[in-house]
Order: structure tokens, then sequence, then C-alpha cells
């Protein structure tokens, strides 16, 4: 008996056959979410956007607000009306690139002006100078 042997042609495969795996069912989706779960996942995104503003709001202010804004400005001696109007006092006016300093040495020129840099900073507050604007000051 004569045994034949075949050797694989073109096209034939040659490694072992791939893996034919049965096809799986759908995948089930989870559970839907509720009308109520679904409120609440918005109310709770809501307060923290809202509690985002109110941060970044706070954080504004502390940090002196917008600079255009400038509710702590005085009004110049000609409009000025009530009890100061009468009363003794000297003005200054600020001029571009003028510190609380150059204020005060303009006021007070050779004299010790830390008590006159006290005062201009009391009456101004936390206020930034603004050219053209005058500061009164009780004599």
């Amino acid at each position: 008996m004569a045994a034949v042997t075949t050797v694989p042609g073109f096209g034939a495969p040659m490694g072992p056959a791939i893996p034919r795996y049965a096809p799986r069912g759908a995948t089930p989706r989870g559970r839907r979410v509720t009308p109520t779960t679904y409120r609440r996942r918005r109310l709770a995104v809501a307060t923290l956007a809202l509690g985002l503003v109110v941060v970044a709001a706070q954080a504004g202010a502390a940090l002196g607000g917008l600079p255009l804004a400038s509710p702590e400005r005085r009004p110049t001696a000609s409009s000025q009306t009530g009890p100061q109007a009468g009363s003794a006092h000297t003005s200054v006016v600020v001029r571009p690139g003028d510190s609380l300093w150059s204020l005060a040495a303009r006021l007070a020129p050779g004299e010790d002006l830390r008590p006159i840099v006290d005062e201009l900073s009391a009456a101004r507050g936390a206020a930034p100078l603004v050219p053209g604007e005058t500061i009164l000051l009780p004599v």
C-alpha cells in the first residue's frame, strides 16, 4: 500500500482555522432613569453652577471689582453741598502718575509726609487715584 501525500496549493489555509464564536444576544442597556432622578441631577447641576457664579462674584469683589467702576469717587469742590461746603478744607487735584506720597509732598513740601499720607489714605479709603479727581482734606 502506498501513501499519497498532497501539498496544499494556492489559496489553501496554512495555519489553524479562525475560531468562530457563536453570535451573542443583544447587550442589555441599563435601567432607564426615572423622572425623579433626572430632576435631582438637573437640580444638582443648577446648584453647582449657581454656587460657582456666587464664588466668582465674591472673588471679583474681593479683588477690587471692575476697574471701570469707581463708586468711591468723591465729588469735586465746586459740587460740594451740605455741611462740608462751608468748612475749612484743603483740596488737591490728582494728576496722571500721582501717588499718595507725591500728593503729600505737594501739600506739605519739606515736612514729614507720613501723617499727611495717612490722612490722604483715610480720605480715599481703598479707592484708586483717578486723574482729575479732587481730594478734600479737613484742615
